[in-house]
This record gives structure tokens, sequence and C-alpha cells, in this order.
């Protein structure tokens, strides 16, 4: 097993082939690969997988549902064309859009996000117009795209990430957001014990990350008085938290998932 830096990955394309350089190493002989991409590096991430593609290396997230995973707001597109239940989301672009999206929500409060956020940074709550115009501005300013999203009360604070690898859940925890504060992010001191997904939960876990292409993925839930309410699904999740809270070896199950695929995948190519 290799510990590869992506961002020290060199690429050659040409019209002979393609191949990638790490140091004094050709990577095109792998066998397989799990990519684990940081949000800042999404597209050099999404680039660097597309190539292993290209080469026929296997890959427990491919380029595309990378992509799609990051951006929050066709996330949410493609979660809700699926029949699974979203909470309500609008984008926009500009303030003036802001008193018929909140309508639209339910009204005050609503959350703001940035369509690529992570560990809650460019998550804001927002109790009234004014605080939400503010955020907004503030956001357009940096030239962010942004969504409103409904605020679930229900949830007090709480929600639900879920890791599923292959067609299974391996692990669950609740996180609770510490007081005053309402994103439940570990980094932002919430606390977190293991949990037992109801069958509902369970079956719109594994098929949220199933619409997104994923074999590994972080499921985000809110329980709320309508059922689960899908957030996000994260292709590259966290796994030292979870494991910590579950006692679950979360990275030995996506290695186990990985050899089963990565020897069927083989086998497909030498058959064609």
């Amino acid at each position: 097993m290799l510990i590869i830096d992506h961002t020290r990955c060199q690429f050659l394309i040409d019209n002979k082939g393609s191949e990638i350089f790490y140091e004094d190493m050709t990577l095109s002989r792998l066998d397989a690969i799990i990519p684990r991409i940081g949000s800042s590096v999404t597209l050099l991430g999404a680039s660097l997988i597309y190539q292993f593609e290209l080469l026929n290396v296997y890959t427990t997230t491919r380029a595309n549902a990378l992509l799609q995973s990051r951006d929050k707001l066709r996330c949410l597109q493609k979660l809700a064309g699926g029949g699974l239940k979203v909470p309500g989301t609008a984008f926009v672009t500009h303030s003036q859009e802001l008193i018929s999206a909140v309508r639209q929500l339910g009204g005050f409060p609503v959350v703001i996000k940035l369509l690529e956020s992570t560990h809650g940074v460019g998550v804001m709550l927002a109790e009234n117009m004014r605080s939400a115009q503010t955020t907004l501005e503030a956001f357009q300013k940096l030239n962010e795209r942004v969504m409103v999203q409904e605020f679930i009360p229900e949830a007090k604070g709480a929600d639900v990430r879920a890791l599923v690898v292959g067609n299974k859940v391996v692990a669950a925890m609740k996180r609770q957001a510490r007081e005053g504060e309402f994103r439940s992010n570990l980094h932002r001191g919430a606390t977190a014990r293991a949990v037992d997904l109801t069958t509902e939960e369970n079956t719109a876990v594994i098929t949220a990350a199933r619409s997104m292409g994923l074999a590994v993925a972080g499921v985000d839930l809110l329980r709320s008085q309508r059922g689960p309410l899908i957030m996000e699904v994260n292709a590259s999740p966290g796994l030292e938290g979870i494991e910590t809270v579950t006692g679950v070896d979360v990275a030995g199950a996506v290695i186990q998932y990985l050899e089963k695929r990565q020897s069927a995948f083989q086998e497909r190519k030498r058959s064609t």
C-alpha cells in the first residue's frame, strides 16, 4: 500500500497514451486507488482520478461522482430527483430574491450555505431578513455561490452521519451541537454517540450513496417530522471521529470492499 500526496502528482497526456508520475514512480501499474480528496483541491483531485480511470485503475470514487457530491446544490438535485427526501432548498443569486425564497421555505429562521462548504464553514443561521441579506451580500462579495435552506427545529441541533461501504451501512453516529450552536460538526465542539438507524433511514442512506455513484460515502441526515432528510453526501468522509465513537474499523471495511471489487474488476478486464 502506498500513501500518495495527490497534489504532487504529475500527468503526462499525449497521443501514445497517458501516465501519472509521483516522485520517482509511475503509477499506471497500481491495482486500485482509494481517493481521499480535500475540498480545497477538488478539481485537481477529480482530474487525477479521471487519469487513473483512463489507465483502467480501479477506484472507489470516480471523478464525476466526486465533482457531483462536492456541489451541494447538484447533490440535492440528484437526491430529490431520485425520490429521496431533502430539506427545502432555494438557490439564490440576488438579495432581491430572498423574500420569495424565505416565504417558499416556510419563513425564518433559514440556513444560508455556501455550495462547497465543509466542517460547517460557510454555514450560517439567519433569524430575520436583515441578517439574511447581510450574510448573502457578504458571500456574494467573495463571488461565492449560495443556497438558502429550511431550518428543521425538531432536529434540535443534531444530525446523523452514516458511513456506507458498498451497499451496506457499516457505522452510524448521532452528532449533537454544543449549546448555543446549530451546526453539529465535531470540529465545532459537537458531541457524538453511536446510533442505530431505522429501516427507513438505512434505506435512504444506501439509496443516497448509490444515487451519487459512490461506493464509499458519508451520508448526513436530519431526523424530521416527515422522516429522514438527506442533507449531504460526502465522497471523502472523515473516519477518525466515527471510528472512535462507534469502535468500528471503517477503514478496514473499505479495504475489504476494495479487494473484492478490484478482483472482479480485473476479471472483467481480462475477459474483454
